[in-house]
């Protein structure tokens, strides 16, 4: 059976287990609309608790095999995944763009990314070796003990990436999961699927033996705590909301866990800051993507001696986003969908009533929010402490260090921070005491290079990515001793 089949003009794609695409006895499927023209533009398979089975059933069996193929072997198969992703790049952005409402150069951008990531893991996997330990270094101990110590697979990894990069967050799962000798049970976020489907696409015509990833498509509610909890899942990496996040730690009792969740990173604007360069920034990390990032700046505290003059530089930038469709290349465009909006207006209009001074933004159409600047931000808004996950951005005044290091800590989040400053030895004083798992200096906050270690604290996460991180957490060391005759 073909990846898809069509209904009255509309595509309804096939879940794939063991190498082949299936229609889930189910019956059922999810309708799958564009965010930003309400288009239905496919749909997906609404699997069974009973194929989720036999999708790990498969996984396990093909995982025993995989795990003894020479590591050289497995390269080659990612390395033609990579360049199947590069063959199919306008293909899949064209689905990422209608899916999920990113502009096509950005979509395109993520596919090219992607296939990147996946050959970095693949030679970072090659030249990760393991280690041996003589017993005489350790007082007491004997020459006649050898430690030797690898790294061996967990088994079948449960990966489940968000909506917002549906690729790229997707493979930096796979691809690590794969090379180290894993299986993958691939759960997709519903918006975002489609995009999936078509990467695994790809990986299909690698010639990926069969068995080794199996997609799973329904709703969280349906299958996503069955998922979590199935004695044959080994190893769960989630990216999503933090509560999300948190209710899955609960449920995965002693399964390893890598999680990146939600942040609410500041930019933290010094007195003596190059403030042209930080009003950069800080618009393009804010607003990219309409703020649909975990890693956006999503709160500036600012000193009051320069708040005025910074304020001033943002709106001009802001007044410079191109805003409205993804398919014209806007940088805001329409959230994900209407209850994202209803969330993003609400924290707003919570300000507007205590009294933060709108200095721009604040139209909506549907669920395109404008780019909304909220300034005198006081710590009884919510808009000081939850996610949005859309284009609006606080600016809370302090008057030293010490109050805007006490405001970003107070957090329950500590994903990223930037700080802008013309001193770098205030920039180290101030990284040092901001309780997150990176922090920029006199740049925005984001995710990449890839291979940079990707770390959440509190209730951004638990765990690290970044490539070789990634590769060290889908796998365990193990250790062999080898007893000498004296």
């Amino acid at each position: 059976m073909s990846v898809t089949g069509s209904v009255s003009g509309v595509k309804t794609y096939n879940f794939y287990i063991n190498g082949e695409w299936k229609r889930s006895t189910s019956g059922k499927t999810i309708n799958i609309h564009s965010p930003y023209s309400d288009e239905l533009i496919g749909k997906v398979q609404a699997i069974t608790k009973e194929e989720v089975d036999e999708a790990i059933r498969f996984a396990h069996g093909m995982q025993k095999v995989w795990a003894e193929v020479p590591l050289q072997d497995r390269a080659h198969y990612l390395y033609n995944w990579a360049d199947e992703l590069i063959y199919m790049q306008d293909e899949i952005a064209e689905i990422i763009m209608k899916e999920v409402g990113k502009s096509f150069k950005d979509a395109r951008n993520e596919v090219v990314r992607t296939a990147d990531l996946i050959r970095y893991t693949v030679d970072e996997a090659l030249h990760m070796h393991g280690e041996s330990m003589k017993g005489d270094s350790f007082p007491g101990g004997s020459q006649s003990k050898i430690a030797v110590i690898q790294r061996v697979p967990l088994g079948v990894v449960l990966a489940i990436p968000p909506f917002n990069y549906p690729v790229n967050l997707a493979a930096a799962k796979l691809a690590p999961a794969l090379i180290s000798g894993n299986a993958v049970i691939f759960k997709p976020a519903t918006q975002g699927a489609i995009s999936g489907i078509k990467m695994i696409q790809a990986l299909h015509q690698s010639g990926l033996p069969k068995g080794l990833v199996n997609i799973v498509t329904g709703r969280g509610s349906e299958i996503g705590d069955y998922l979590v909890e199935h004695e044959g899942i080994n190893m769960i990496s989630f990216t999503g909301g933090s509560n999300t996040g948190t209710r899955l730690a609960k449920k995965a009792g002693m399964i390893p866990l890598v999680l990146e969740l939600g942040g609410k990173d500041p930019g933290i604007v010094r007195e003596d800051a190059d403030l042209n360069l930080a009003a950069k920034q800080i618009v393009s990390g804010a607003f990219s993507y309409s703020g649909q990032r975990c890693t956006a700046i999503k709160r500036v505290l600012v000193h009051e001696n320069v708040a005025d003059q910074l304020v001033d530089l943002l709106k001009e930038e802001i007044a410079a986003l191109s805003v409205g469709s993804p398919e014209d290349g806007c940088t805001v465009v329409p959230l994900i969908d209407q209850n994202s909006a209803d969330f993003v207006q609400g924290l707003i209009d919570d300000a507007l009533t205590k009294n933060a001074s709108l200095i721009t933004g604040n139209k909506r159409e549907q669920n395109l929010i404008y780019p909304t600047l909220l300034d005198h931000v006081t710590e009884d808004m919510r808009v000081a402490w939850e996610e949005p996950f859309g284009p609006v951005l606080p600016i809370i005044r302090v008057s030293s260090d010490e109050e805007a290091i006490r405001i970003a800590n107070e957090s329950e989040f500590g994903l990223q921070a930037s700080i802008f400053t013309k001193d770098v030895n205030k920039a180290f004083t101030i990284a040092n005491k901001i309780e997150t798992g990176s922090v920029q200096i006199n740049g925005r906050t984001e995710r990449g290079p890839d291979h940079f270690p990707f770390i959440g604290v509190k209730k951004s996460g638990m765990g690290a990515q970044g490539i070789r991180k990634s590769l060290e957490s889908m796998t365990r060391e193990k250790v062999t001793v080898l007893n000498l005759s004296e």
